[in-house]
C-alpha cells in the first residue's frame, strides 16, 4: 500500500485529486489525500492550546509551494509514503525553478518539463529523498475539462450553444493540454466567456464534470497528465535511510 499526498493549487484541484483521481489509483492500491498549498499561517496560542490559523489556495510566491511540501515530507518520513503536486503552469510564478529557461521554449511539452526538472533538482538540493514526484499541470485544471466539454451539459443546462463552441475551440487541438496560457485564452478563461457562471462554482462543478467526462477520456487526450498518473500508478515503498 501507497500512501500519496498531493500538494494542489486550488480547492477544484483538491477535490478533483480526493473525488476523481484518487478513487482510480485505489485500485492500484495507491491512496492519494490532497491539501491546497499552504500560502500562509498565524501562529497563536491561547491558554495552551494552538490555535494557528493556516490560510490554503492559491500561489504566488514558490517559495510557499516549496515550504509546505519540505514541511510535509519532513512530517512523514515512511518508505511507503510519497509526495506529488498539481500546480498549473498558467500564471506560474516567476521565481519557480526553471521558469527563465522554460520560457524560452515555444512548446509547452517542453516547457513543462523544465520546470518540473527544476523544481525536483530545488528539493533535492534541500532534502535528498526521492520520494518526490513533481507534476505541473498544463495549462490548468480546466484543461482537462475540454478532453470532452459535451459533458458540460450535465452541470450547465440552457447553455447548449456556449457548449457546443467549447465543443468546436477542443476540436482546433491535438490535445486540450495545447490551449494556451494567454490572459483570456487559458482554458478556464475560455469557459468563463462562455459560461459565466462556471467562475463561481469551478471547485464542485469542475470535478463533477471530470466524473463525467471519466478519467479514461482524459487520459487519452491529455498526454503530459498521462504520463504523471502512470507514475503514480507504479509506485513501491523505498528505502530512504
Amino acid at each position: 500500500m501507497i500512501r500519496l499526498h498531493v500538494i494542489a493549487e486550488g480547492q477544484t484541484e483538491e477535490e478533483f485529486i480526493n473525488s476523481v483521481l484518487g478513487p482510480h489509483l485505489c485500485t492500484f492500491e495507491i491512496y492519494a489525500n490532497a491539501r491546497c498549498v499552504e500560502t500562509s499561517r498565524k501562529r497563536r496560542i491561547y491558554s495552551g492550546r494552538d490555535l494557528t490559523k493556516i490560510n490554503r489556495g492559491g500561489l504566488l510566491q514558490y517559495e510557499k509551494a516549496k515550504n509546505d511540501l519540505l514541511r510535509w515530507m519532513r512530517e512523514d518520513q515512511k518508505c511507503d509514503s510519497f509526495f506529488t503536486t498539481m500546480l498549473d503552469l498558467y500564471a506560474i510564478p516567476c521565481d519557480f525553478p526553471g521558469f527563465a529557461d522554460a520560457a524560452k521554449k515555444t512548446n509547452p511539452y517542453e516547457r513543462v518539463s523544465i520546470i518540473e526538472e527544476a523544481f525536483e533538482a530545488n528539493i533535492q538540493t534541500i532534502r535528498d529523498d526521492p520520494r518526490f514526484i513533481p507534476y505541473i499541470q498544463l495549462h490548468e485544471f480546466e484543461a482537462l475539462l475540454l478532453s470532452d466539454p459535451g459533458k458540460f451539459k450535465f452541470r450547465f443546462s440552457g447553455c447548449e450553444q456556449a457548449i457546443q463552441k467549447l465543443v468546436e475551440l477542443s476540436d482546433q487541438f491535438d490535445s486540450p493540454e495545447l490551449i494556451n496560457d494567454g490572459n483570456e485564452t487559458a482554458p478556464s478563461k475560455r469557459i468563463i466567456e462562455l459560461i459565466p457562471e462556471y467562475k463561481g462554482v469551478k471547485a464542485s462543478a469542475g470535478p463533477l464534470i471530470a466524473k463525467y467526462i471519466g478519467l479514461p477520456k482524459i487520459l487519452e487526450k491529455c498526454t503530459h497528465f498521462s504520463e504523471w498518473v502512470e507514475k503514480l500508478k507504479a509506485l513501491r515503498p523505498i528505502n530512504i535511510s
